[in-house]
């Protein structure tokens, strides 16, 4: 099982909030060279530094400000892998997949799936409400954009899938010695960790529902699946999509997309539909593809260590592991 893989000699809880503190550290020093470029740039220009987060986005050239933010999550991703290594003696496998090695297959077919779905409402949104959208495709930059997306945005994504489907869903299983523990506790966190997004300052509080739901989803796919790999396709495409396609003014990515939305944006019932309606049909999808069954034991069962198996060299069980 994929919270199993947690269960070796020496792997304790507190190691798993030790590495997590790490992490985000090191995400804080991911930081520095954002700090440095707006510095350099007000000397040169003059202009105070911005004081609010949705200033950031309109002081540098938006390209460079995208890879100052996704930079941040680049060093957060080497940093969990250290920890893992170095701190858990495991693989980075152990975090992804209980499978021998990882199913590139999967994580292709979510990402194909979820960046379809993506492209194809935003068409139907599009051709349906031209007023809310402003074509401001510019070669140019958008081909700097796509660079940027395709080579960092599936880091900035598989950070967040390892951390909390892998790291912490492993970690919180390892602790409650179930599964519905850390399905809940990382499905909250995730969602919880949004609320500092534009959009929830935009739209209110209500929109965290929608992050917490989709934490939810990602973590019922993990623990149905054994592991990350359609998670990881998944939140692929949802991101570089969104960063590529359509941006707007109160949205994490503010890009160089080929699509500006200027409606006014509300939390209503709308936030709900993907959360009561398209995630359990996608679910449904991956279930059939993947013949996914024992859904109760799979989402709340006991996760139990193994057991070592007598050989002429012990004649005890281990219970610890």
């Amino acid at each position: 099982m994929f919270i199993q893989k947690a269960f070796v000699p020496g792997n304790t809880f507190w190691k798993y909030m030790l590495g997590t503190l790490l992490v985000f550290l090191a995400m804080l020093l991911g930081q520095v060279p954002m700090v440095i470029a707006m510095q350099v740039h007000s000397m040169n220009t003059g202009e105070p530094l911005p004081m609010t987060d949705t200033a950031v986005y309109n002081y540098l050239d938006r390209n460079a400000t995208l890879f100052y933010m996704l930079l941040t999550f680049v060093t957060a991703l080497a940093a969990l892998l250290l920890v893992v290594k170095l701190l858990h003696k495991q693989k980075l496998k152990d975090i992804i997949t209980s499978r021998p090695r990882v199913d590139w297959k999967r994580v292709f077919f979510a990402f194909f799936i979820w960046a379809v779905f993506s492209l194809a409402t935003t068409a139907i949104d599009y051709f349906s409400n031209p007023a809310d959208y402003v074509v401001q495709f510019n070669p140019g930059a958008f081909l700097i954009l796509a660079v940027i997306g395709i080579l960092m945005i599936p880091l900035q994504t598989s950070l967040e899938e390892l951390l909390f489907r892998g790291y912490l869903m492993q970690g919180f299983g390892l602790l409650a010695k179930n599964r519905w523990v850390p399905l809940v506790v990382t499905s909250v966190f995730f969602g919880l960790l949004h609320i500092l997004n534009p959009e929830v300052e935009k739209m209110g509080y209500f929109i965290i529902i929608y992050y917490i739901g989709t934490g939810f989803l990602l973590g019922i796919i993990t623990l149905m699946d054994e592991g990350n790999e359609l998670t990881l396709g998944f939140h692929a495409a949802n991101n570089l999509v969104a960063a590529l396609l359509v941006t707007a003014d109160w949205t994490a990515f503010q890009t160089d997309s080929v699509l500006k939305d200027v409606s006014e944006p509300s939390a209503g019932f709308d936030v709900l539909v993907p959360v009561l309606v398209i995630y359990p049909l996608l679910l449904l999808l991956f279930a059939k593809v993947y013949k996914w069954s024992n859904w109760k034991e799979k989402l709340t069962g006991k996760v139990l260590p193994k057991p070592v198996i007598i050989t002429e060299e012990t004649d005890t069980f281990d219970t610890r592991y």
